[in-house]
């Protein structure tokens, strides 16, 4: 995954980013409207720290959360998403 890091720091254009990694999604139906509206359309801007999907488009496909410091934008670690922390 070190690998990963620094190819994910050289070449930007080869990965695609997908939103937070570390937002809970509510459960689906109808009842669940509102929450929904939230999960997708209200937004943090966290700064610093911060877990993020990515995927590696141009080439594996592979999907990454990448924890990257949103000020300096030093990818810090690179784990494959199925590892990820659940909040």
């Amino acid at each position: 995954l070190e690998s990963i890091a620094r190819i994910a720091a050289n070449a930007t254009t080869t990965f695609s980013y997908f939103g937070d990694a570390t937002k809970v999604y509510p459960p689906l139906g109808a009842e669940h409207h509102d929450a929904w509206v939230e999960a997708v359309y209200q937004r943090d801007n966290p700064k610093g720290e911060h877990l993020e999907f990515w995927q590696h488009t141009l080439a594996c496909r592979r999907w990454l959360v990448v924890r990257r410091h949103t000020v300096s934008h030093d990818i810090l670690d690179v784990m494959p998403a199925r590892e990820r922390p659940v909040p």
